[in-house]
């Protein structure tokens, strides 16, 4: 049988989702222990997506394969009675063989985070990116709207990054302000390698007066990297959530919202 899993994890200790080695600390090597000890046989994840070294999720997918009968509660509780504080199994349900936790997803949702004050963070310092002075959300929101639809994202694309094109559709971006919070929302049928960051990068420098609204425009125009912004901090970013079609009728799992 096929389950799919919600998961959630801090990523602040791990190098990142994907397995790499035996001495390489990864949500997806815990995981599949912990899922292993369950089953009772080894187990192989898939996700949604992978997330990059400091990156988090609350709204992660992965489904696997497994020839044991098991209560919803075991692939919960006593999964997360193996794994580590930092990780978490939140529900589980069986699917039929034609989902894939990739590539029957439709789209993916990240939330950026940034504390905007003059003092830096003694709490959550791992968790969100710290910025004083003055940031304009206004211009930022106003600047991201260039990018929603379906184009290429090739100034926003990482130099490793191995998707075979850099076209994608992005369905909304919000940059909006709670008290001393700035979330940066953003939705697309699929990410490429340290897009969000990128783009959080750019509208950080537009928000801070060091580049006019107008230049997120003129970047996805030229389609060079090398002309946008810096990469944002891994520790502000946060998968949120995975969407996918209703026939395979996944829990209506509200995730915390983050910081909100």
């Amino acid at each position: 049988m096929r389950i799919a899993l919600g998961v959630e994890y801090n990523g602040s200790d791990f190098s990142g989702w994907q397995m790499q080695n035996h001495n390489t600390r990864t949500v997806q090597s815990v995981l599949e222990t912990a899922l292993s000890r369950v089953a009772d046989q080894s187990i192989n994840v898939t996700c949604a997506g992978r997330t990059d070294t400091g990156v988090h999720a609350t709204g992660q997918v992965v489904h696997f394969d497994v020839t044991v009968q098991r209560p919803e509660k075991a692939w919960v509780l006593g999964v997360n009675a193996h794994l580590p504080d930092d990780v978490s199994s939140l529900w589980a349900c069986e699917v039929d063989e034609s989902f894939s936790a990739r590539f029957t997803a439709t789209a993916r949702q990240y939330r950026y985070v940034i504390l905007n004050r003059r003092g830096r963070p003694a709490l959550f310092n791992r968790q969100l990116t710290w910025r004083h002075g003055k940031i304009n959300v206004d211009d930022m929101h106003q600047a991201a709207q260039v990018l929603l639809g379906e184009q290429d994202f090739s100034s926003f694309r990482s130099s490793a990054c191995q998707a075979e094109h850099a076209r994608r559709c992005i369905h909304f971006v919000n940059v909006s302000r709670q008290g001393d919070y700035i979330y940066i929302d953003i939705e697309a049928n699929a990410f490429l390698h340290h897009m969000v960051r990128n783009i959080v990068g750019s509208l950080l420098m537009i928000g801070q007066g060091e580049q006019a609204v107008n230049w997120m425009a003129e970047l996805m125009q030229q389609k060079d990297r090398t002309l946008a912004g810096p990469t944002a901090p891994a520790d502000g970013l946060y998968l949120v959530k995975v969407s996918y079609p209703e026939q395979y009728k996944l829990p209506d799992y509200k995730s915390v919202p983050v910081f909100a």
